[in-house]
């Protein structure tokens, strides 16, 4: 329905369930890269796995508690930010992302986390956005950086990993009043 422009080749669109198809050949080309560091659950492997995901995506856009919007460059599919968890009530929400290889190092995924962040401070109110993520994702922290986020904290071996090691989780944040006054960058 709608496409936010992100550079003068990529831009930023809804992802919902009738692009299950286009989705898994993505996941296809991005499964190795992004698995260590997203939810098993995402990653589906079958289109009736990869409809699941973008359903229950879009079962929680409806619900007011999260939402899903794909990466795309030169018309495909490469990658996407979300909310994985939305509260307006209570002022927080929680944003992620994920992109496949062939699209790193291009700002994406920073440009488009912003769109996002900036439709939840501006439209609904959200006073806190937290950024979640393995703390051995060295360029999840780096879009966290450039968000403007603060890192608040590391949960230690909060989960399982793929290898059966434990995983620290880094807590990133940023407040309403930080991204509508951001701090100079030293």
């Amino acid at each position: 329905m709608f496409a936010r422009p992100l550079t003068a080749d990529a831009e930023l669109r809804p992802l919902e369930p009738w692009r299950a198809e286009e989705f898994l050949r993505h996941l296809d080309r991005a499964r190795e890269s992004i698995s260590p560091w997203v939810s098993p659950s995402f990653v589906a492997a079958d289109l009736p796995s990869a409809r699941n995901v973008l359903q229950r995506y879009a079962d929680r856009r409806a619900r007011d508690d999260g939402g899903i919007w794909g990466i795309w460059l030169d018309g495909e599919l490469v990658g996407g930010v979300l909310f994985v968890s939305f509260d307006a009530a209570a002022g927080l929400c929680e944003a992620g992302c994920w992109l496949e290889p062939a699209a790193e190092g291009r700002g994406l995924v920073t440009r488009a986390a912003g769109v996002i962040i900036d439709w939840a401070v501006g439209e609904r109110g959200i006073q806190r956005v937290e950024w979640r993520t393995n703390a051995g994702n060295a360029r999840s922290i780096a879009v966290a950086r450039r968000l403007g986020m603060r890192h608040d904290g590391t949960l230690r071996q909060v989960y399982p990993g793929p290898t059966g090691a434990r995983i620290d989780l880094e807590v990133w944040s940023l407040l309403a009043d930080e991204w509508r006054n951001p701090a100079p960058v030293p």
